[in-house]
C-alpha cells in the first residue's frame, strides 16, 4: 500500500536528505528529492504528491515562502516543516500557513514516522469526507460543453481552494448561484456552511439586522437576540446574492467587514470576529451604479477580485441540446415525466433557435412543461412550437393603445388605475419582474410596488 504513497523530501542539507530518504523508504515509501524551494515548486507543477518534508531555512526560496505559495494555490497535500533552528514564531507562522506538523532536525525516527502515518491519515480522512460529500451533494453539476462554461469550471477549479472574493456576473436566470455553489464545493470549507443571502428579497431596513443580527430590544419586535448571516457562515462560505441591490448604509457596513473580518451585531457595542469566504453575484452592471452613485466603488473593488462572468444562453447555444437532455432525465429521475420521453432532433434545433431571455431557468421550465405535457414519447418540433415557445417577444404582442384606454374606461379614477396597471406590468416585464430593481426605476419603495401589485392583482 505504501509503495503509491509519494513524498517530496525537500532540503538543501544532502546528509539529511540521505538520512531521511533510508528511513522512509525503509518503511515502504517512494520519496522524491528537491535541494531547494524553487526546485520543489517546479516539480509540483508536474508532479503528484501525498506529503511535503520541507525545511525552513533553505538559500534562496526558504520554507515560509514555499508554504505561502502552496496555500495561495490551494495545494491539497499535507506539509511537515523541518528546522535545525526552531522558534516559536516559527512554528506558528507555518501552523497557520497550514502545517500540519512542525519536527526539529534532526528528528526523532519514531516522531518522525509517527507525524508522517498522522499526516496521511488525516489527508485520506479529508479527501473521504470531500468525495462523499460530493456523492450526496444535491448542488447540480454545471452542464454544457461550449468554451464559456469550460472556462468556468476552470476558473472554479482554480480559484475555488483559495479564499479569494469572488463577483459573479451575468443576467438572470444564466446559474450564477450554481457557479457560487461549486466554489464552494470544491473549497477548503466545504464541510463548513454555505449561507445565500438574496439582498434583493430582504428590506432594506432589515438587511443589515439579516446580514449583522440583533440583540434584544435593538428595535421593535425585536423580542431575543439573533445572529446575522456572517455569523452563521463563520468557517464556511457567505454568498450575497444582487449585490447591486443593497442599500447604501448596508454596503458601508459589509465594506467594515471586509476590511475587518469582524461585525457588530444591531444594537450591540462588541465586536465579533468572523472567519467568511465573501463571494457574491449581480445582473446589474455595477460600473454603471458606481457612476450613478448607486453602489460605492471601494466595496466594488474589495469583491471583484476574481471576476467570474455567466454569459446568457443565447450567447452559448451549443449548450441548449445538452441541457434539454439532461433536464428531460433528472425530471425522469424524480418521477415528474416517463423515463421514455426524448426530445427529436428537430425539436432540439427549435430549442436552440429560441431566444431564452429567462436563460437557463427559462429553458427548465419549458422542459419540464414539454415533458409533462407532451401526449407523445418523443417531444417533436411541433410540440416545441405549441408548448415550448418562450413567453412572445415584446414586439408581437398587441398592447392596448391611450385611445383604448380612454374609450374603455369609466370615468377618470379608472382610467389612472387601467393605465398604472400596464405601466407597471410593462416595467415589470422590463425588469425581468425584479421587484427591486423595478421599484427603483419607477421611483417607489420596495414596499410600495408591492402593495400596487397586491392592489391590482399583478402577479407574473
Amino acid at each position: 500500500m505504501k509503495q503509491s504513497i509519494r513524498i517530496l523530501l525537500t532540503d538543501d542539507e544532502a546528509g539529511i536528505r540521505r538520512a531521511l530518504r533510508e528511513i522512509l523508504e525503509f518503511e515502504g515509501y517512494t520519496i522524491i528529492e528537491a535541494v531547494s524551494g524553487e526546485e520543489a515548486l517546479k516539480i509540483l507543477e508536474k508532479d503528484s504528491i501525498d506529503l511535503l518534508l520541507l525545511d525552513v531555512k533553505m538559500k534562496g526560496m526558504d520554507g515560509i515562502e514555499v508554504l505561502q505559495t502552496l496555500r495561495d494555490k490551494g495545494a491539497d497535500f499535507p506539509v511537515i516543516m523541518l528546522t535545525g533552528h526552531g522558534n516559536i514564531d516559527t512554528a506558528i507562522q507555518s501552523t497557520r500557513l497550514g502545517a500540519f506538523d512542525f519536527l526539529q532536525k534532526p528528528p526523532d525516527l519514531n516522531r518522525l514516522l509517527i507525524a508522517v502515518r498522522n499526516a496521511l491519515d488525516r489527508s485520506t480522512l479529508y479527501k473521504q469526507n470531500r468525495q462523499m460529500r460530493r456523492r450526496i451533494s444535491q448542488v447540480s453539476d454545471i452542464i454544457g460543453s461550449s468554451s464559456a462554461i469550460e472556462s468556468i469550471r476552470q476558473a472554479i477549479k482554480r480559484v475555488a481552494p483559495t479564499d479569494a472574493r469572488v463577483l459573479i456576473t451575468g443576467e438572470n436566470g444564466t446559474g450564477k448561484e450554481l457557479v457560487a455553489r461549486w466554489l464552494h464545493e470544491y473549497s477548503k470549507r466545504a464541510d463548513k456552511p454555505f449561507v445565500e443571502v438574496n439582498c434583493a428579497a430582504i428590506p432594506s431596513d432589515l438587511l443589515e439586522s439579516e446580514l449583522f443580527g440583533h440583540e434584544k430590544g435593538a428595535f421593535t419586535g425585536a423580542v431575543r437576540q439573533r445572529i446575522g448571516k456572517f455569523e452563521e457562515a463563520s468557517g464556511g462560505t457567505i454568498f450575497l446574492d444582487e449585490i447591486g441591490d443593497m442599500s447604501a448604509s448596508a454596503q458601508a457596513k459589509v465594506l467594515r467587514v471586509l476590511q475587518e473580518n469582524r461585525i457588530t451585531r444591531v444594537g450591540g457595542t462588541s465586536a465579533i470576529d468572523v472567519d467568511v469566504r465573501v463571494l457574491a453575484a449581480t445582473n446589474k452592471d455595477l460600473v454603471e451604479e458606481i457612476e450613478e452613485d448607486r453602489f460605492r466603488e471601494d466595496l466594488y473593488h474589495r469583491l471583484n477580485v476574481i471576476p467570474i462572468h455567466v454569459p446568457p444562453l443565447r450567447e452559448r447555444r451549443q449548450d441548449i441540446p445538452i441541457l434539454a437532455r439532461s433536464f428531460l432525465d433528472e425530471l425522469a429521475n424524480k418521477d415528474i415525466v416517463f423515463a421514455d420521453k426524448c426530445f427529436s432532433d428537430d425539436a432540439l434545433k427549435c430549442l436552440s433557435e429560441l431566444p431564452w431571455s429567462g436563460n437557463v431557468r427559462e429553458l427548465h421550465n419549458v422542459v419540464e412543461r414539454l415533458g409533462i405535457l407532451s401526449q407523445t414519447n418523443i417531444i417533436d418540433k411541433n410540440t416545441v412550437e405549441l408548448m415550448g415557445t418562450p413567453r412572445k417577444s415584446r414586439e408581437s404582442v398587441d398592447k392596448p393603445s391611450l385611445d383604448s384606454f380612454i374609450e374603455e374606461s369609466d370615468g377618470f379614477q379608472e382610467f389612472k388605475e387601467t393605465a398604472e396597471k400596464a405601466y407597471l406590468i410593462h416595467m415589470l416585464d422590463k425588469h425581468d419582474w425584479n421587484i427591486s430593481a423595478t421599484a427603483d426605476s419607477v421611483g417607489i419603495q420596495r414596499s410600495h410596488m408591492y402593495n400596487k401589485m397586491k392592489k391590482y392583482h399583478i402577479e407574473r
